[in-house]
């Protein structure tokens, strides 16, 4: 594992000043998963300048730039939008959405895949380790079911409180549970003990666990579109900072951490950049122009 600093940033002989030339780096086009918290943005939600005009810059020269995230659908146009990506693809809900993206579209985007799974047998075990957790989860047609009058940014849409038995009826693309009374490790206590057969699930930096479809990841999402758009796995970059980027830094070509990472996100990683308040995904964005 490399750690990037400012003085380490490679790429630069290799700039183009031409925008319509969509070659990278050694005269390829490159595939770059971004995700979005702790790495594009702040814990507070704030993309800094000098990220914003990076990310710009490399979409700008025509790499395949696409966001893969944990957020629903809603809270990662937003994010699309500002890096100026209008053509391409981009991965929400830790993979369990896929979207194609292009001005002509209805709404500027389309869902090209959609991982849907039965989470009763998930909530039901959960429920009884962690009754004190408040538990949400996106449905098929991406609307939110919560309990608790559970609601966060990364839904996109204001959740809609029901009773737990109605949420043990739905199918899911998207589980979410959070605890103000449990810490993340409780939560890996919980999931050790229960055992979540059938599907994939990663805990955050709080008391947070997300829960897809079985073998649904970031990187599974993006290989699939890596194998569609014919892109050589050397020629793959990764930028993350989760417990839910670790598939995707070990699938990258070139997979580089945030700064601030977990010491297991860490581990998986080829390089490390700065951390999120230092604009890491900056330092590492310009070294593919």
């Amino acid at each position: 594992m490399t750690t990037l600093t400012e003085n380490t940033v490679a790429g630069n002989d290799d700039r183009r000043e031409n925008q319509n030339n969509t070659e990278g780096q050694n005269g390829r086009k490159l595939m770059i998963a971004l995700d979005v918290d702790g790495t594009l943005v702040n814990h507070d939600g704030h993309m800094s300048p000098g990220v914003r005009e990076a990310a710009q810059a490399v979409v700008g020269v025509g790499h395949e730039v696409m966001i893969a995230t944990g957020r629903s659908l809603n809270a990662t146009l937003p994010i699309i939008e500002k890096i100026g990506i209008e053509r391409g693809y981009a991965v929400c809900c830790n993979g369990g959405v896929t979207l194609r993206l292009h001005p002509e579209l209805e709404d500027g985007y389309e869902v090209i895949h959609k991982a849907t799974f039965d989470p009763a047998p998930a909530l039901r075990a959960l429920r009884e380790r962690l009754p004190s957790a408040k538990y949400a989860l996106e449905d098929a047609d991406g609307n939110f079911l919560s309990t608790e009058r559970f609601q966060d940014a990364s839904f996109g849409v204001e959740a809609v409180g029901v009773d737990f038995h109605t949420m043990l009826e739905a199918t899911a693309v998207r589980v979410v549970v959070f605890s103000t009374e449990n810490t993340p490790e409780e939560f890996n206590e919980a999931i050790r003990h229960i055992g979540l057969a059938g599907v994939t699930y990663s805990v955050g930096w709080t008391a947070w666990l997300d829960i897809a479809a079985a073998g649904v990841t970031k990187a599974s999402a993006l290989e699939n579109l890596r194998l569609q758009l014919g892109i050589d796995p050397d020629l793959t970059v990764a930028i993350g900072d989760g417990r839910n980027d670790i598939e995707m830094l070990a699938w990258a070509g070139r997979g580089v951490a945030m700064g601030q990472a977990p010491e297991e996100v860490l581990a998986v990683a080829d390089e490390v950049t700065h951390s999120v308040f230092d604009d890491g995904a900056a330092h590492v964005l310009r070294s593919l122009l």
